[in-house]
Parts: C-alpha cells; structure tokens; sequence
C-alpha cells in the first residue's frame, strides 16, 4: 500500500481546508439572493439587515484569541469548518425571514472563525518568500474547486430542478464530512514561534488596520448590493448568478498564483494601487450602468481585482512579529467587519431610494484605501512599516 503518511503534511492540510470552504459558503451565496427573493420575499432592507447579522461574528472575530485558550489553532479550525457546514446545510429548511437570519449566523460564526485562522496558520507555516506564492497557490486551490461546485450546482438547479432545500444540504454536509476528515486524518502541526494568547494591537500596525477597514467597507457593497444588483434589477436567476461565479473562479484559478509571484516581484505598494484605481472606475460604472451584460462584465472585472488582496496579508507578514500573527489575525477580522457590520443595513436603505448612490459611496472607499497604500513603504518590515508617520521615520528616505 502506498504511504499516506508523507501527504499528512500543513500544506496539504491548508489544502483541503481550501477545498471544504468554497464547496459550503460559495454554493450559499450563489443561492442566496435568489432564495432570499423567491422563498422569503426579501427586498433591499431585508437582505441588507440579513448581511450586516452575517457580519456580526467576523467584528467579534477577536475574541477567536480567547478560544485559543482553551483549544489549539487547528482544532478551532477544523470545528469552525464543520459549523460553516452546519448552517449551510440547515439554510434550505428555514425559507423565513427568522430562519434566514438564524441559520445565517451559524453559517457566519464558522465561517470568519475559520477565516481568521487559517490566515494565521498560512502565515506561521510559510516564510516571507513562500507566502505570496503559496497564498495565491491556496487561492488557485479555492478557485478551482468553486469550478467543480458552481458547475455542480447549475447541473442541480437547471437540469434536475433540484429545491433550493436540497442543494443547501449537499453543499454544507460535503464541507462538514470533509471537516471529518480533517480531524481525524491529520496530525497536530505546530508553529514555529508559538503564538501570543492575548489581544495584540500595536501602534506600527497602524496603516494595515486602516487598510483593512476600509476594505471590509467596500467588500460589503460589492458582496451584498452587487450581486443583488444582478438579481433584483436585472434579473438574473440563480443558475446565470452560478454562470458569473464560475467565470470569476476561472480566472482565480487560471491566474491567482501567478498574481502572487507578481506581488513579490512588483511590491505590495504598486499591487494595492492598481486594484484601488480599478475598483473606482468599476463602482463608478455600477452607478451608471442600465445593460444587463455591461452589469456582468463589471461584476467578473470587480472579482478579478480583488485578487490582489494578497498583497495586505504579505504586507502584513512582512511588518508584524512572528508571535503575534494568531492574535492580529482575529483583530485584523474585528476591524474589517466595523464598517461591513453597519454598511449593509445602512445602505439596504440608501439603496431603495437610490442603487447609484450605494456604488458612489463604494468609490469613496476605494479612494481612501488608495491614499492609504501610497503609505506602504517599497521594502516593508519591522521597524519600516510606512512612509510617513510615528513608526515610518526610516522609510521616509524610500
């Protein structure tokens, strides 16, 4: 018999967790608008609300540190994965407004715990060389197998006319089999400085905490109003919703470890200016466009930008002590979710007065992040972590 042992490994670990998520929260969401208006009769408020209580557990996600108290990473991992599984799986059953809300938050508290961590196991097991390319290799991985799911699903949805009901069992039960798996086939790996287990905010942080804030911000339009966009205004049904989603993995995986080899060779700096000048004339669009194609092709063209998100996470490797990487991953999803926890409520209500004026604000966001990122220094590490600033004095000479 072959020997299995030498695949017991934390990059195949890393792996398979790639593969279990996208097979659980990528079929959730390319359902969701649509079962949220057909079975539930949700308008802009309702789903906005529903978004903003799936972002309550990523804005409590520093309190994952705590939890690391009692469990180890990886553990808390691999449950939380199971969790996310859990509430997929129930969504279909609960075709209400309560039973959205309720499974919704199950789903989300495992779904950013899991988040949240294995950034901060991606970021232990690989060095400062590794990480770019091997966190776009993940991507690839995720990408690749969203594919296989949305494929899938459009053969569940148009060819066998499957419920919503039993498309939301499949998807979640597979990620929570797949958690099984990983529980008991995988040994406990461990990192190479051992992890802080208290709340780590510190003041050379700082312009990584701004730039995640304000990309939780601006994610939250494109997740929630975007897609809504194409279901409400222009709609699309759920297996052409599926048909979008599949062109954006495609692209993830034909070209987001590539992107990552691109982001080590250009610099963080250069990567985060390209994606905010794209994502202002994308949102800018949105606000304007009245053809139902044009709206898709700015929907595959904002996905493809935000690939480039690596380049925080390796900015972030680069500046941060290794010791800290557990804790500042759970802050970092704190302060990503400030904005996404309030933004889709706020804005569910903009929105019915005016869905143009939701994307304009989206381009605001952009703008800051922009500003921000010209801050990033060209050689990014302890004690240079800005241009300008109380901790950027040595790399005000870049």
């Amino acid at each position: 018999m072959p020997d299995l042992t030498r695949w017991r490994t934390p990059l195949a670990l890393l792996i398979l967790m790639s593969i279990a998520m996208p097979v659980a929260f990528n079929a959730w969401s390319a359902m969701l608008n649509n079962f949220a208006v057909e079975r539930a009769a949700f308008t802009g408020v309702e789903i906005g609300w529903l978004q903003s209580l799936r972002e309550v557990p990523g804005f409590l996600a520093f309190t994952t540190v705590f939890v690391l108290l009692v469990l180890k990473e990886q553990t808390f991992a691999v449950l939380s994965l199971a969790m996310l599984g859990i509430g997929v799986a129930l969504t279909g059953f609960f075709p209400s407004i309560v039973g959205l809300y309720c499974t919704t938050v199950l789903m989300s508290v495992g779904f950013h715990y899991f988040e949240a961590l294995k950034q901060s196991l991606s970021l232990q097991w690989f060095s400062h060389a590794e990480a770019p390319q091997m966190l776009g290799r993940l991507i690839a991985v995720g990408s690749i197998t969203s594919l296989f799911v949305y494929a899938v699903l459009w053969v569940c949805l148009e060819v066998l006319a499957l419920e919503f009901k039993w498309n939301f069992l499949l998807a979640g039960g597979v990620c929570a089999l797949l958690a099984l798996v990983m529980w008991l086939g995988f040994p406990h790996f461990k990192s190479e400085s051992e992890q802080r287990k208290t709340l780590v905010l510190r003041k050379r942080y700082w312009l990584y905490y701004a730039l995640t804030f304000f990309s939780g911000a601006r994610r939250q339009i494109f997740t929630v109003f975007a897609a809504f966009l194409m279901v409400e205004k222009f709609g699309y049904s759920a297996a052409q919703v599926t048909v979008l989603f599949l062109v954006n993995y495609a692209f993830n995986w034909l070209f987001a470890e590539r992107i990552g080899r691109i982001i080590h060779r250009v610099g963080e700096r250069n990567a985060l200016t390209f994606e905010y000048v794209g994502l202002i004339v994308v949102f800018i669009s949105y606000g304007f466009v009245e053809n139902a194609h044009l709206a898709a092709a700015l929907y595959i063209v904002d996905h493809m930008f935000f690939a480039l998100y690596i380049a925080m996470s390796t900015y972030f490797h680069k500046i941060a002590d290794p010791k800290d990487l557990a804790s500042s991953a759970g802050v970092s999803f704190t302060i990503n979710h400030i904005a996404a926890v309030i933004i889709p409520a706020l804005l569910g209500y903009v929105w019915i007065q005016s869905n143009s004026l939701v994307f304009f604000i989206g381009a605001g966001f952009a703008l800051c992040s922009l500003l921000l990122a010209q801050n990033i220094p060209s050689d990014p590490a302890p004690g240079n972590e800005v241009v300008y600033g109380s901790e950027g004095r040595k790399a005000a000479r870049v």
